[in-house]
């Protein structure tokens, strides 16, 4: 059974419109501190170094290419797997931007 989506707020709710092929992400934070396996994560391990999860709360228009507007694949709500993005802070919370490009997967 699937787990209910957050609405999320529209590209004009939210306050800020990506321009062309860029995505706004909100990072699915992971806490866990054991693995599967049951090996412990320390806190000195920060950084992950592998694909990110996150959901799309506002995209761009799509690419031009030739004069021609590419529309994205993705849509407001998905949530999928990125390999890099730059990470800001809007009103307190915390987003990262976003090429359609770094875009690894969608997950249904």
């Amino acid at each position: 059974m699937k787990k209910p989506v957050k609405q999320t707020k529209k590209s004009a709710d939210f306050g800020l419109t990506p321009l062309a092929d860029r995505l706004i992400v909100k990072d699915i934070k992971n806490n866990e501190k054991k693995t599967d396996s049951g090996i412990y994560i320390p806190d000195t391990v920060k950084e992950d170094r592998g694909a990110k999860r996150g959901t799309i709360v506002a995209i761009g228009e799509g690419r031009t290419e030739k004069g021609n507007l590419i529309p994205m694949k993705v849509k407001q709500g998905d949530t999928i797997l990125y390999q890099w993005g730059d990470p800001f802070t809007y009103e307190g919370e915390e987003y990262t931007i976003v090429k359609e490009g770094e875009v690894i997967a969608i997950i249904k």
